[in-house]
């Protein structure tokens, strides 16, 4: 395989180190076990081979699958694809701003953020027969999962709103849709109460990499980030958890982003790629103007998405803000790279979405097929029950 010289490594069993080893025995292991052919692996061949996900990549192992050559790349994210999901099925999700503005972050590419002068005006949080409303809409056009997004640090001190937003989430669930929610930081019983209103996913993205991240946000630490993605899986809702491409971030950025969300336990059950849109306003937009900085290149969000697809198999990979930019035939690429979710609707919070009718049209040009309300949890079933039938 096509490895670029970086370390090779092999399993006897085929089976992935757990997640409580060490990086630095987890690669001793790796490397020190050839397999029956007396060659050792490579970082892709390793991948492909797994039964169970592995979550102790080092970035010399990712670095080596997202350098493979890219058509090779994409055919082994396609293989995985295949071989973990159901390929042809493609989630609707549909995301609404509950609570536009007036953040006190300071994220150099938000719009909402009272510090970037984009002429948005802060609004207060929405009633619940607002947000039925628009879910029911999004349900009659065939979205499975309703977002609800609020332009907050974290929520200290907003019970009443935790109260409003608990009741959102139960009543849209009782429509018969998967609910995900993005209302900054969390703590550990604000998690618990989100979980008992029935939330099925936060979205709390890590957005580039530990490294890059400085460059782009302040307020909040890298870490502070990781807290609050554990808090919400360890009070049993699933992680959707992703960045942003194109923020002046280097290919070995898009590989220490992929470190981070592969080396999560458990994995993110989604994974949203963002593709920048530069605001007028933001400092992100001013930096994007100036030829020095480093401009993101199509076939960087074909490898990212292609290498988290191979190694956090079981993840939903969304393409979310930017898509409306991308031509039908790179989303097409997306897609053949592991991508199986979009957003569709009306709107990304405050930026441009692709609409329903032209979505739904697109997908069944390619033959695919909306994916049902929580099948995520029913594709894991099946998949467990088909390796305990073939151990048996």
């Amino acid at each position: 395989m096509f490895s670029r010289g970086v370390r090779a490594l092999s399993t006897a069993s085929g089976v992935c180190m757990r997640a409580n080893s060490s990086m630095a025995a987890a690669a001793a292991a790796a490397t020190s076990q050839p397999n029956p052919s007396g060659f050792a692996k490579s970082a892709l061949e390793y991948a492909m081979s797994l039964e169970e996900p592995c979550h102790s990549w080092t970035k010399e192992q990712l670095a080596s699958i997202y350098h493979t050559p890219l058509i090779e790349l994409v055919h082994n994210a396609q293989l995985q694809h295949r071989k973990w999901q159901d390929a042809s099925k493609v989630q609707l999700c549909t995301l609404m701003n509950i609570k536009t503005g007036g953040c006190s972050e300071d994220c150099k590419y938000c719009s909402q953020s009272s510090r970037n002068d984009t002429g948005l005006k802060a609004e207060k949080l929405v009633q619940v027969e607002e947000v039925l409303k628009e879910a029911e809409e999004a349900k009659r056009n065939g979205s499975t999962r309703f977002c609800l997004g609020a332009a907050w640090r974290d929520m200290n001190g907003r019970k009443s709103a935790m109260k409003r937003i608990s009741e959102m989430i139960s009543k849209v669930n009782d429509m018969g849709l998967e609910t995900c929610v993005t209302l900054g930081m969390l703590n550990e019983e604000q998690s618990k109460q989100l979980k008992e209103a029935g939330l099925t996913a936060y979205n709390h993205n890590i957005d580039t990499s530990r490294e890059h991240y400085k460059n782009v946000i302040t307020t909040r630490t890298y870490d502070e980030r990781l807290e609050t993605i554990k808090n919400v899986q360890n009070s049993g809702i699933k992680a959707c958890t992703g960045g942003i491409l194109g923020l002046g971030e280097t290919e070995e950025d898009h590989i220490g982003f992929l470190y981070t969300l592969s080396n999560m336990s458990p994995h993110p059950e989604s994974l949203p790629i963002n593709k920048l849109i530069a605001i007028k306003g933001t400092p992100m937009a001013d930096e994007m103007a100036k030829p020095s900085t480093k401009k993101l290149e199509f076939d960087e969000i074909i490898r990212t998405i292609a290498t988290a697809r191979i190694v956090i198999p079981q993840a939903i990979i969304r393409l979310a803000a930017g898509r409306y930019t991308m031509k039908e035939t790179e989303q097409f690429l997306c897609f053949m790279a592991g991508c199986n979710s979009i957003f569709t609707g009306k709107k990304m919070l405050t930026t441009k979405c692709v609409g329903w009718d032209e979505d739904k049209a697109m997908l069944k040009k390619w033959g695919l097929e909306p994916m049902e309300a929580f099948q995520y949890d029913a594709l894991e079933e099946q998949r467990k029950k088909k390796l305990q039938a073939a151990a048996a």
